[in-house]
């Protein structure tokens, strides 16, 4: 029974008669089509927005949402088998296991408050409360940081948010991860509070836009398997070229956060528990943007870039990580340049802010953030045979690497 529901899901792209899977269905003055695909259920988020969700068998769906305080269910973890990570190891641009790509589009949240607080959705998905003071997320505790690197280890990435958040201290969102002290404005530090919560059996591949109202995203059985190398399809979503991904939360049970395969947008993600990268950009030239938003917990990298191009990264938190950003060092077909762009951020109780490779000509430009430990970056010379890459210095260069406006104090 739960293989045919998967494959009707599966079919979801082709049922153009029908709203797709994620697709509006009702609410407000919606007029455009209500009937949901095969094998999935219109699902009221509030009185401005209803929604197809996929009803899969054994409870991780249904057409009834619980009652707002039920627990979300605690992941089975693969073992976690620590593997030292040569610096930068993502040679994955496997494009196995390729998953029909469908583009999933949610309305803006209605005017009057931030996207994150307003209309709490309880999805069919057993769910995280939405009460306030209670936690959405469950708290899932953080493994030993484990440097596979020649870094810092043992660093925490704290969340951002997009303009409407509150600007500084330790707010009152939900999660595991949770910010204080002064530092860079307009920047939250704690997971908002999640409107309701989504297992999925598989990655959520993404084009054009994905608005998901601050849903809480996880895996469901749990693929992480810590700073073991895995690929595309222990993502929990695919984005592709030029999609965008905004208020949503990411959990611990998937591995590999979101890949890009081109240039993307994410807007007020958070990863709470961040297990082999958060963030995969494969783009082969353009720009990709990271504003607002964080992550906690990683114990290598948050953004992997394998890429060329350049990355924006502004009003980010980012807390108990080994590395912001790392510009592969050791790809297949290594090359550049690759520039990272950095400004309004808080790294707290974290290693390296940004890991370039000099010999390719890449760039870190650090402005107006904060770092309360660490190095603001790592220069290398990178190669494309596997090997570690050479390191050759820490700490602005004033050519390749850059800060400006930059405090010791987060």
């Amino acid at each position: 029974m739960r293989t045919a529901t998967l494959l009707a899901v599966a079919n979801l792209g082709t049922a153009f008669a029908a709203v797709q899977i994620y697709g509006q269905c009702g609410g407000g003055a919606f007029t455009g089509e209500a009937d949901c695909a095969e094998g999935s259920t219109c699902v009221e988020h509030n009185e401005w927005y209803s929604q197809c969700i996929p009803d899969f068998q054994g409870g991780n769906f249904g057409s009834n949402p619980p009652a707002q305080g039920v627990e979300v269910p605690k992941f089975t973890e693969a073992p976690a088998t620590k593997v030292s990570s040569v610096d930068e190891e993502e040679n994955n641009n496997d494009e196995s296991a390729p998953v029909q790509t469908f583009a999933p589009v949610v309305p803006p949240q209605p005017e009057g408050g931030d996207d994150e607080e307003s209309a709490p959705v309880e999805s069919s998905f057993p769910g995280v409360p939405s009460q306030p003071g209670v936690p959405s997320q469950p708290g899932v505790p953080s493994q030993p940081a484990e440097e596979g690197d020649d870094e810092v280890s043992n660093p925490v990435v704290e969340p951002t948010s997009v303009a409407a958040a509150p600007t500084s201290g330790s707010g009152s969102g939900s999660g595991s991860g949770s910010g204080s002290g002064s530092g860079s404005g307009g920047i939250t530090r704690t997971i908002p509070a999640s409107s309701g919560s989504t297992n999925a059996a598989t990655a959520i591949p993404v084009s054009g836009e994905l608005d998901g109202g601050m849903m809480y995203y996880d895996r469901s059985p749990a693929v992480c398997q810590e700073q073991t190398e895995t690929g595309e399809a222990d993502a929990m979503f695919i984005l592709e070229d030029g999609a965008t991904l905004r208020n949503v939360i990411i959990g611990p049970g998937q591995a590999e956060g979101v890949h890009c395969k081109g240039t993307c947008t994410l807007e007020n993600v958070w990863f709470e528990d961040v297990c082999e990268d958060a963030i995969t950009l494969k783009q082969k030239s353009g720009t990709s943007t990271i504003r607002g938003g964080g992550a906690f917990h990683a114990s290598d990298k948050v953004v992997q870039f394998n890429g060329r191009g350049t990355v924006e990264i502004s009003d980010f938190y980012v807390e108990d990580y080994g590395k912001l950003v790392r510009a592969c060092g050791n790809c297949k077909d290594n090359g550049g340049p690759r520039n990272i762009v950095i400004e309004n951020i808080a790294a707290v109780d974290g290693g390296v802010l940004c890991g370039i490779n000099t010999n390719y000509g890449d760039t870190c430009t650090i402005s107006n953030s904060c770092q309360d430990s660490g190095k603001s970056c790592d220069l290398f010379k990178g190669n494309s045979d596997g090997s570690e890459p050479t390191k050759l210095s820490s700490g602005p260069d004033g050519t390749s690497c850059k800060a400006d406006s930059f405090s010791k104090t987060c």
